[in-house]
């Protein structure tokens, strides 16, 4: 191999790809970056098996070749490159020559041999901007559960429903949904994408700005654009039927500003206890919205919000920290909670936007 390329391009593949290998004492070729120069590109792939992701990069190819590399090596040695020039990339006897300006590197090279091949996955495809892809997945991966126990549930689960294009998860304790307007899709029936996958997605995509095609069948998914190729596994298995426990109607009804609510959650937080216990008690004819916490070791708190509200009076105690996760995906003022008595789940979404609903279970302590 002998090639040229723009530090600049290199560094960003190099530090994208190096986030999927690992240290991994079984198959020591997946903690390695693969560089295939040919044609008028580089392409940089890494994979864990379950994860695979391939960034191709323009180069100026003197002569074709494939090496592999140590991937945190190559990303400790770019990392600290800041020229804003091109790099000379040569193998030799069994090293890889980096050369700058300023710099010359000779880094060993591992067998490539034995390096996985990335799927190329086949079967329905579709695309959509990478905002709204982006966003759906945002909206809802915080709340899978993170246990591999249950694989259905450690997992973002997308479908199609009419003209949205649906993502969900849940740990069981609480749920986030959220539906994505698209035109033009055909039914997906349930892709149910690892949890763990799921942030290096986010990481790769997330500020990508563009069309993304997404492709998959029973075993893969694919997102590919301007360059960048990922492939994920698809778990086997049936995601739970959770339209049964979103409450139809409601007993009791409170809307208030998200940033007071936010506010009386963190102060209140300061004397949970150690399940993170919060207590709401919302009395409408009353015009009384208050929460509560209780820490025997700190002291007690007791804060009132002004809420409109209707309906029946109601008290339950819920997860601090589960309350918390869901305001990164509400993006309006204000925000309604809904309730049908004190151990049915509480639905939280945003004032006038029916895209996003979120179900907390309450505690029973």
């Amino acid at each position: 191999m002998k090639t040229e390329c723009s530090v600049e391009k290199i560094k960003n593949a190099i530090s994208q790809v190096e986030r999927i290998t690992g240290k991994n004492l079984t198959l020591p070729v997946l903690n390695s970056i693969l560089l295939v120069a040919s044609g008028k590109s580089i392409k940089l792939r890494s994979t864990n098996l379950s994860l695979g992701v391939e960034i191709e990069i323009p180069a100026k190819v003197e002569k074709e070749g494939t090496l592999s590399i140590s991937g945190s090596v190559l990303n400790a040695v770019f990392s600290n490159v800041f020229q804003n020039e091109n790099v000379y990339l040569e193998s030799r006897d069994g090293n890889l020559l980096i050369k700058t300006k300023k710099s010359q590197i000779r880094l060993k090279c591992t067998p490539h041999e034995d390096f996985p091949t990335i799927p190329t996955v086949t079967g329905a495809s579709f695309e959509i901007e990478s905002k709204k892809l982006i966003d759906g997945i945002k909206s809802v991966y915080y709340s899978s559960s993170v246990s591999d126990i249950k694989p259905e549930i450690s997992s973002v689960f997308m479908y199609t429903n009419e003209d949205n294009l649906i993502f969900v998860s849940t740990d069981s304790f609480r749920l986030a949904e959220k539906k994505v307007k698209t035109k033009g899709l055909e039914e997906i029936m349930g892709i149910l994408i690892p949890f763990k996958n799921v942030s290096e997605i986010l990481k790769v995509f997330g500020e990508f700005q563009g069309i993304i095609k997404v492709c998959f069948n029973k075993n893969q998914i694919s997102f590919s654009s301007d360059g960048v190729y990922l492939t994920s596994r698809i778990i086997d298995g049936i995601f739970p039927d959770y339209r049964q426990i979103i409450p139809k109607d409601s007993s009791t009804e409170a809307v208030m500003l998200k940033q007071d609510l936010l506010n009386a959650l963190k102060l209140s937080n300061v004397f949970s206890d150690k399940f993170n216990q919060v207590n709401f008690s919302i009395k409408p004819k009353e015009k009384l919205f208050e929460l509560s916490s209780v820490n025997n070791d700190i002291g007690e708190n007791k804060t009132y919000l002004d809420a409109v509200m209707k309906g029946e009076n109601v008290e339950l105690g819920f997860n601090y920290r589960y309350f918390l996760d869901c305001f990164q995906s509400i993006t309006t003022d204000s925000v309604s909670i809904r309730l049908s008595g004190g151990s049915r789940p509480m639905v939280i979404s945003p004032v006038s936007d029916n895209s996003f609903t979120y179900l907390i279970m309450p505690m029973n302590r």
